[in-house]
């Protein structure tokens, strides 16, 4: 280290020409930075809640017409192969929801909390069994084409398919789901 060296009366009478008039604080304390607020991440949200209103909004007429005997979807991104070894059996079943005997308002609210409470517990593969929905009194299933348009509007769904027969065939599916 170098030593201090003695500043001579010249070099103080430039240095304060230089700044000019100074004016004492009575304070010697320095206020401590102002806590600065995150970002709100308002576009995040508004999707996220676009997604959870599509989620809770009832299928359309064309949702219900579109759902054959066999369901499977694949978000973009997720590799046919992964699908192929869904459909197949291949994941082992870390959860099962049966939504037998609900109303289509219960069965949202259930399969809703089920994804969620899986995704808490690190779940990757789940299965739902909806029914198959047999037509009684000529009416069309109702859980079965529900179920179908709700996981696809579900952001930790990356792919679903109905399962295996000895599974519950086109009356459950298989849910693969985000890490």
């Amino acid at each position: 280290m170098s030593e201090d060296k003695p500043t001579d009366e010249h070099d103080s009478a430039l240095f304060r020409e230089a700044i000019g008039d100074v004016k004492r604080l009575h304070d010697p304390h320095v206020p401590p930075p102002k806590k600065t607020v995150r970002p709100i991440a308002r576009q995040a949200a508004s999707d996220d809640q676009d997604v959870m209103d599509s989620l809770l909004a009832d299928p359309t007429e064309q949702d219900l017409l579109d759902c054959g005997e066999h369901l499977a979807w694949a978000r973009p991104g997720v590799q046919r192969t992964v699908l192929r070894k869904l459909r197949a059996g291949r994941f082992s079943s870390q959860g099962e929801l049966d939504l037998h005997g609900l109303t289509q308002p219960q069965a949202r609210e259930a399969l809703v909390h089920f994804l969620a409470e899986s995704q808490t517990r690190r779940h990757t593969c789940v299965r739902v069994i909806h029914g198959k929905g047999r037509k009684v009194d000529l009416r069309s299933p109702v859980l079965k084409p529900s179920v179908n348009v709700w996981l696809q509007h579900h952001k930790a769904v990356l792919a679903f398919s109905s399962a295996r027969p000895n599974d519950g065939g086109t009356g459950a599916v298989y849910v693969l789901l985000r890490k």
